[in-house]
């Protein structure tokens, strides 16, 4: 699948939602699925499940979880200049690949947690 290789969204990312319900508002990627080409944004695009007893849920009753977003529908916000960006490609000499900034060409890093 073509949108699959163009995913240059990472888990712990920071990201604004461009498009949609919960247009404008940040938060943090939890899960990328590349085959999908969608994200999981940590408090962006709750929904309610209706969840029987289990083991993991033995009382029951409505659960609100997030649900996926197209990685079309995000911008990441860059750490230098503070605004939603697109991704750049740049390589080192040693041949190493990093993603840009294309405002600042600030190098964008994953943050650790």
């Amino acid at each position: 699948m073509e949108a699959a290789k163009r995913v240059h969204i990472r888990k712990n990312d920071i990201v604004k939602v461009i498009a949609g319900r919960e247009k404008g508002k940040v938060g943090r990627v939890l899960k990328v699925d590349r085959e999908k080409g969608r994200i999981f944004v940590e408090k962006i695009n709750m929904v309610k499940r209706h969840m029987k007893p289990g083991k993991t849920n033995p009382q029951g009753g409505i659960v609100e979880k997030e649900a996926a977003l197209a990685f079309s529908n995000v911008l990441i916000m860059c750490d230098k200049c503070n605004k939603p960006t697109r991704i750049g490609m740049q390589i080192d000499g040693a041949g190493k690949r990093y993603r840009v900034c294309r405002h600042c060409k600030d190098v964008l890093e994953t943050k650790k947690r």
